[in-house]
């Protein structure tokens, strides 16, 4: 396997990484790599806006959400209305 070297990292984000890789319960370099994998890997996800809404929402049981009951739309006010709320002459 390959290796690479990072130079020059904030320590804030040091720290972040190593709380990070604490919580996860692996080394600072495990977390890299896994942040790394995910992130390469999602950018070969499907482009298309659709497919990826579709791949997000796809464990959920959307069939048994209630749909609300639609009401009708209200008349817009008119332009002389408009103007009174808006101050103009």
């Amino acid at each position: 396997m390959a290796s690479i070297t990072i130079r020059n990292i904030d320590e804030t984000l040091k720290r972040k990484l190593r709380l990070q890789s604490a919580q996860h319960g692996c080394s600072m370099e495990a977390e890299v790599r896994n942040i790394l994998r995910q992130t390469l890997l999602q950018s070969e996800a499907p482009s298309d806006f659709a497919d990826r809404i579709h791949k997000r929402f796809a464990g959920l049981y959307t069939e048994s959400l209630p749909i609300p009951v639609r009401q009708d739309v209200r008349t817009p006010p008119s332009q002389r209305k408009m103007r009174r709320l808006l101050l103009l002459p």
